[in-house]
């Protein structure tokens, strides 16, 4: 096995919520024993002293006053989609890196709201609801088949664009908006405005993320352009749709019905009670967030995450990290590796190359990366200098934080 600055077994990873156990047994498999598995934490600042791997999920808030707390901190893991539980800013002036899961759950979410089209389209949740109160409500009245439709995706990422291959199959057409030129799937068709998707679609689906531009990004306007007896779908965040605007078009009828699967405000747990405007419309279909929570996508989210934490801890790289520099490494068999997180200021590089041109240290590989506030540089040296490098190192000029990989 391959050994470390720290020894696997010293590690100490903590995962929070619920993670699936995929993310446990991968951590195993790699040689990390020392994991913890906690449903949660009363006192998230007390129970990270000592962890150097987080993972948690949407219910986790890491705010500056808790990542300060960290003092060992080398990794996040968000086994979810979104990262607005981590001050992501925060974790970066820190060097930790942030991982998420951004594929993993794609299947489920786009199931969910092709489903929820065709429940809608035939009023079956009013039927649905009518019956269980003994009303027999037996009419073709307002009730279609999705073919032929046409659904308005905004957001053409990684599940708008499933969704699109799924809606096309079924014999829909497909409009898509985003503030990004994208390359369609299929015939999907790109339009130049919001407007002009709203005002076309027969169903309309969100699928962005959660930003200034997006808050409220539908509210009485957007509502009233849509097309009367359309259908809004939102499995995206709870905060781009203004449900006040909402309530109203679904009590004025202009929209045929409605799904939400994210609230601006939600139950920290399944025993705090859940209120919305939106409880009063049978043509309303409200579900507890769970576009992404089938075993098959919290299985995968397990072990997405687990593999980047894993693979970061192991040999430093950080692709596919939300707020830190993105660097592929190769393995480094022969060497050791020094890794070293620093404020992009100049001359760190300078200073780094010039320790070690002092003290005749050969560069076996080097990989920089930079954002706007830090650096990383990974650099490969022989073995028997690596510990006077990381000693010299950590005393270079906007140095945050320095490790080394045996």
């Amino acid at each position: 096995m391959t050994k470390l600055s720290l020894d696997k077994t010293s590690i100490r990873i903590l995962l929070l919520e619920g993670i699936h156990p995929s993310a446990a047994e991968s951590f195993l498999k790699a040689g990390y024993s020392n994991v913890d598995c906690v449903e949660r934490a009363d006192n998230l600042s007390e129970a990270l002293k000592g962890v150097h791997m987080l993972g948690i999920r949407s219910g986790s808030q890491l705010t500056e006053t808790v990542l300060a707390s960290a003092n060992r901190l080398i990794a996040i893991g968000c086994f979810c989609i979104g990262t607005n539980q981590v001050d992501l800013t925060q974790a970066l002036i820190r060097g930790i890196p942030v991982f998420n899961a951004p594929f993993s759950n794609t299947r489920s979410v786009a199931e969910l709201v092709i489903a929820e089209a065709i429940l809608l389209l035939r009023g079956i949740p009013e039927k649905n609801a009518l019956s269980h109160r003994g009303i027999w409500q037996k009419s073709a009245s307002n009730s279609f088949e999705i073919r032929g439709k046409t659904l308005g995706i905004i957001g053409y990422g990684n599940i708008g664009s499933q969704i699109s291959v799924l809606a096309e199959s079924l014999g829909m057409r497909v409009f898509y908006y985003d503030i990004v030129s994208k390359l369609s799937l299929g015939n999907a068709e790109q339009l130049s405005s919001l407007s002009e998707l709203l005002a076309g679609s027969d169903i309309v689906s969100l699928h962005v993320p959660e930003t200034e531009l997006t808050r409220n990004m539908i509210g009485s306007e957007e509502l009233a352009t849509m097309k009367p007896g359309s259908i809004l779908l939102n499995a995206s965040r709870g905060t781009v749709i203004d449900l006040q605007a909402l309530t109203e078009s679904l009590r004025s009828k202009h929209l045929l019905g409605a799904a939400v699967d994210v609230f601006p405000q939600e139950p920290k747990s399944n025993a705090e009670e859940f209120v919305s405007t939106l409880q009063e419309f049978d043509n309303c279909i409200l579900t507890p967030h769970v576009g992404g929570s089938t075993l098959e996508a919290q299985e995968n989210i397990g072990t997405e995450v687990a593999t980047k934490l894993i693979k970061y801890c192991d040999n430093g790289s950080t692709i596919s990290s939300v707020n830190f520099p993105e660097v592929a490494l190769p393995a480094h068999p022969g060497s050791h590796r020094i890794l070293h997180i620093h404020e992009n200021i100049p001359g760190v590089l300078s200073d780094i190359n010039g320790f070690f041109s002092e003290n005749g240290i050969n560069i076996n590989a080097q990989h920089l990366q930079t954002n706007e506030r830090v650096g990383y540089v990974v650099t490969d040296i022989s073995q028997e200098y690596s510990n006077l490098a990381l000693d010299e190192l950590k005393n270079v000029t906007g140095t945050i934080r320095t490790r080394i990989l045996f």
